[in-house]
C-alpha cells in the first residue's frame, strides 16, 4: 500500500472570537429558516446551481478517503414519472399495509399520503446511493467503510447547501427502494439511500407548524 502524501493545510481561516460568534449566529439564522415542502414549483432551476451544490457535498468527510456516494440527477420528464410510479406503489403498501398504526397516528398530522406527485412537478429528483465496494479497473472489489455515515453526512451537507442557494428540498424515502436502481441504471453494489427532490417551493406552499427541541433537549455539556 502506498504512503498517502500530506501537504501543508493553508485554506484554515481562524477568526476572532466575536467574528466565530457572528458567523455562528449567522449560520444558525439561516438553516432555522430550511423548511421540508411538499409542494414544489415546476420552475427550472440551472443546471449549474445543482453542481455546485452536488461538488459541496463530495467535500463530505467520510470513511478514508473512499467517498462511497453517487447522486443520480434526474430532471427528464419521462423518467421522473417512470420514479413516480414505482414509489407511490411502494407508499400504497405502507399506509395501507405495513405502517403499524402509532406511526401512521404519528404521520396523520402532517397530512402525508401515498400520493407524491412533487416527484414529477419537482424540476429535479437526485437518486443518492450508498456504494459498500466499487469496482477497480481491473474488475476488482474495493472496499468502502463507514459507509451509512458518509453518506448520511453528503446528504446533510447536499441539503443543506441547496437551502443556502435558494432552493427547497425534499427527503424521500419509499421502502424497498430498489426500483431506483433499474430505472437509474446504478449497479447492484450501490444501494438507494434516499430521493431527494430539489426546487423552488410552490407560490403560497404551506408547512406544518411545528418547532425544534431546545438545546437543552438535544445536547449536553460534560
Amino acid at each position: 500500500m502506498s504512503q498517502a502524501h500530506f501537504i501543508p493545510y493553508r485554506d484554515f481561516e481562524e477568526h476572532s472570537v466575536e467574528e466565530m460568534k457572528k458567523r455562528a449566529e449567522k449560520f444558525y439564522q439561516l438553516v432555522k429558516k430550511r423548511r421540508t415542502v411538499r409542494d414544489f414549483s415546476d420552475r427550472p432551476v440551472p443546471r449549474e446551481i445543482i453542481e455546485t451544490c452536488l461538488l459541496a457535498a463530495g467535500t463530505a468527510p467520510n470513511g478514508a478517503n473512499k467517498q462511497p456516494w453517487h447522486f443520480a440527477v434526474v430532471s427528464d420528464p419521462g423518467i421522473k414519472k417512470k420514479i413516480r410510479i414505482e414509489a407511490e406503489k411502494e407508499e400504497q403498501e405502507f399506509y395501507n399495509r405495513r405502517a403499524p398504526e402509532d406511526w401512521l397516528e404519528d404521520l396523520a398530522p402532517l397530512g402525508t399520503d401515498e400520493h407524491k406527485p412533487f416527484l414529477e412537478k419537482a424540476p429535479y429528483l437526485i437518486g443518492i446511493f450508498a456504494q459498500s465496494y466499487k469496482l477497480d479497473e481491473n474488475g476488482e472489489k474495493e472496499k468502502h467503510y463507514y459507509v451509512k455515515e458518509s453518506v448520511g453526512i453528503a446528504t446533510g451537507m447536499l441539503i443543506t447547501a441547496l437551502h443556502n442557494a435558494g432552493l427547497a428540498t425534499l427527503t424521500h424515502t419509499p421502502s424497498p427502494m430498489g426500483f431506483l436502481n433499474e430505472i437509474l441504471g446504478r449497479p447492484a453494489y450501490e444501494k438507494p439511500f434516499l430521493l431527494l427532490v430539489a426546487g423552488y417551493p410552490e407560490d403560497g406552499v404551506k408547512v406544518p407548524d411545528i418547532s425544534k427541541k431546545s438545546l437543552g433537549e438535544i445536547a449536553s455539556f460534560i
